[in-house]
């Protein structure tokens, strides 16, 4: 999934298409740059427990779609997009 976003080390992003500034915390930085990357699913979750301690693949799957949904009710993301695999 590529997302058209301004992505800092810090945390801060930048939407180019609104002008909106947001500030990610780690977690999020990580799957919003694994998104651009066009990870699925299954990468993200990788990625997160790679970098962070956390719990059950299951729990960090609705985690991950849960993010994706409130990606795409703030526009970032298009609504019709899902993560696979």
């Amino acid at each position: 999934m590529e997302l058209d976003l301004a992505i800092s080390p810090s945390g801060f992003v930048f939407d180019p298409r609104t002008g909106a500034t947001f500030s990610a915390n780690p977690a999020a930085r990580l799957l919003l740059e694994g998104m651009q990357e066009g990870e699925g699913l299954a990468a993200l979750v990788a990625r997160l427990q790679a970098h962070f301690e956390v719990g059950e693949a299951d729990d960090l799957e609705r985690d991950v779609l849960e993010f994706l949904r409130v990606l795409q009710d703030e526009t970032l993301v298009p609504a019709e997009r899902e993560l696979e695999g």
